[in-house]
């Protein structure tokens, strides 16, 4: 039951941590009946933040703490203890820790007791598998309403599984097609980072210096990742990643007509 879920305090986090925390006055626990679970939000898009922070704020099982843009921001707030839930996106580029799986991945190394919320438009097949095989169970589609978000924390905070309509959907065809023979040999976590980063416009030597991985090992992945796709041309990779949702639209297009004019 979600009541069993520990609450914890914000702490106000140190000067130049980055991020906003939120209800920061809060700093010596109230007397409350019931309890509380405390939430930290983040996405690099501030309309998206305002609109989740909107459609939360009136959940009285929610204490909004804080929220960042980047991983930079983000890990400030998580060194603080002041998060039993975080919901963040899955692309938020730049800043020392990165995003995606390898983010996922540290965060959940160094914070093992925060809880986890996927929200992002970020839903094939590939990209929930990854999650999945994190432990990551509780994914929410911004194709979807908001609300769906609700639920989605109330499960992640005791260890449910939760999708959104959306994800849901693409989670029937990924198990139907496995039933039935059809489905691609699946990817790595990793072959499916550095395929994401590089349909989304990155080198392969800033990947391996993002992912702190040689050159050598992040083409070896890239080019495995190929072949278990069947595809041999770059921008055949980059039409798939686009068509499969491993990363944004508006990205892919514009590595595609990169690799177009090279072609």
């Amino acid at each position: 039951m979600i009541g069993a879920v520990p609450v914890r305090w914000c702490q106000p986090p140190a000067s130049g941590c980055g991020g906003m925390l939120l209800n920061a006055q809060r700093v010596q626990r109230p007397q409350m009946q019931g309890f509380s679970l405390r939430v930290v939000l983040a996405d690099d898009h501030p309309a998206m933040i305002a609109g989740i922070h909107h459609g939360l704020s009136s959940v009285g099982t929610f204490q909004l703490t804080g929220t960042a843009a980047n991983s930079t921001e983000l890990f400030g707030l998580l060194d603080t203890d002041c998060c039993d839930v975080l919901v963040s996106d899955y692309s938020m580029p730049g800043n020392e820790h990165g995003d995606g799986i390898a983010l996922f991945s540290l965060i959940r190394r160094r914070y093992p007791a925060v809880k986890l919320v996927v929200f992002t438009m970020l839903d094939n097949p590939a990209v929930l598998g990854a999650l999945q095989n994190l432990g990551i169970s509780c994914v929410v589609s911004k194709a979807d309403a908001v609300s769906y978000l609700i639920p989605a924390i109330h499960a992640a905070a005791t260890g449910g599984t939760y999708y959104s309509p959306t994800v849901q959907k693409t989670v029937r065809m990924r198990d139907l097609n496995g039933r039935n023979g059809n489905a691609p040999q699946p990817l790595s976590k990793r072959e499916l980072e550095v395929l994401r980063l590089y349909a989304g416009g990155l080198t392969i030597n800033e990947i391996a210096e993002r992912l702190n991985r040689s050159k050598k090992t992040i083409s070896t992945q890239k080019v495995r990742a190929m072949q278990k796709l069947g595809i041999e041309r770059d921008v055949d990779l980059l039409r798939y990643a686009m068509e499969h949702g491993i990363v944004a639209a508006s990205s892919q297009q514009g590595a595609a007509a990169d690799e177009g004019q090279q072609d």
